[in-house]
């Protein structure tokens, strides 16, 4: 993750990266998943990444350490420390940061001047994954945060690329909570979660934030004392307090060099199967709803989880994280509303026993008769 170093100014680093010695070239395809092993999880492996990699492919040690050695004399990664001691990192390859104002700011030029060249040699579809990314988070400074100055920080190693977008504005989870007349800023991070929210649905879709959080590996958004981020492959969202507020708004992205996702494929992921094109479907993270350690257990809870979901045509409840829900929790949602919309599909994930039994019971109540009126 981009740490908040300032952005002010223009900083570049730009290491060869583009050459291969001979010996690389000759490298074999066996070689190169060796190679692209190596890079992938040498952050996570610093130290034991050679008796990690033997073991994963059956080579010697000394096989390891040839690729770890072309690895190094191309500055793919940097070795720290003695032989009994060494671990390598992954230096930046490229690094640039700048600040522009956002009067008059559009973010299409700023792709175009700012960022298009440093990103221009990665895979067509990690390109497009980051013009569509930086693209909306910057249109959502421009237009969204009445802040004067964004502040953009881009660093690429050998394996991924990360970017830093800030604003100095009156930051997001603030808007969305002032503007939706939420209760708590905490609550604008459910709202995001669900997807198409937006304080300006005359001009936006609200779908920006949603998408990009799921294009990216790990994406983040820091803003006063809430710090919202989903990882990629990752069932949960999470909402973190920070102790010491900050101000505007900081955006985290970060994606792998290589990645085989697209744009597409997520698009069509959250589109009903009888609709090709429109965003109909959603997973909603029922833990972001709790506050500390309160329980799910009240209609007003429930309804507030609830808002905005007759928007979508599939509704995916993902329990992951909760351990039991209340009666009256469970009746709001999937008795009295489901049963209000009978056209939306409700479905749950990562339920437990309990939980699985309380969504049972509400489902199985029989609607009580109204009592025939007097003439």
């Amino acid at each position: 993750m981009l740490t908040d170093g300032s952005a002010s100014g223009i900083v570049r680093s730009n290491k060869p990266h583009d050459h291969r010695n001979k010996s690389m070239a000759r490298r074999t395809k066996h070689g190169e998943e060796v190679v692209a092993y190596i890079l992938q999880n040498i952050e996570a492996h610093p130290q034991d990444i050679t008796r990690f990699t033997s073991a994963k492919f059956g080579i010697t040690r000394q096989a390891v350490n040839r690729f770890l050695r072309e690895l190094v004399a191309n500055g793919q990664i940097s070795p720290q420390g003695k032989t009994s001691q060494r671990r390598y990192t992954i230096p930046a390859l490229k690094e640039e940061s700048f600040s522009l104002p956002l009067q008059g700011l559009h973010e299409d030029v700023v792709w175009r001047n700012h960022l298009a060249g440093l990103l221009d040699d990665l895979p067509s579809n990690v390109r497009s994954i980051w013009e569509y990314a930086a693209s909306e988070m910057i249109n959502n400074a421009i237009d969204h945060s009445n802040g004067t100055t964004l502040s953009v920080h881009v660093e690429r190693n050998s394996v991924r690329t990360q970017i830093m977008l800030r604003d100095d504005g009156i930051g997001i989870f603030r808007k969305i909570k002032e503007n939706c007349h939420l209760e708590d800023e905490r609550h604008a991070v459910l709202e995001l979660a669900k997807g198409k929210l937006t304080t300006d649905p005359k001009h936006h879709t609200g779908e920006g934030i949603f998408f990009t959080s799921r294009m990216l590996d790990d994406f983040a958004i820091l803003s006063g004392d809430v710090y919202f981020t989903h990882e990629y492959g990752k069932e949960e969202d999470w909402i973190l307090q920070r102790e010491k507020p900050s101000t505007g708004t900081a955006v985290f992205m970060n994606l792998a060099n290589r990645s085989s996702r697209t744009c597409q494929e997520i698009y069509e992921s959250f589109a009903a199967a009888d609709n090709d094109y429109g965003f109909n479907k959603t997973v909603v993270p029922v833990h972001l709803l709790r506050q500390g350690l309160e329980q799910l257990v009240s209609r007003s809870q429930a309804k507030r989880l609830l808002a905005r979901i007759d928007r979508f045509q599939i509704v995916i409840f993902d329990f992951a994280g909760v351990e039991n829900i209340g009666p009256a929790f469970a009746d709001e949602i999937f008795r009295v509303f489901e049963r209000a919309h009978p056209t939306i599909r409700f479905l749950t994930v990562n339920t437990n026993a309990e939980i699985d039994l309380m969504i049972a019971r509400a489902r199985a109540v029989q609607e009580t008769p109204s009592p025939p009126s007097e003439s």
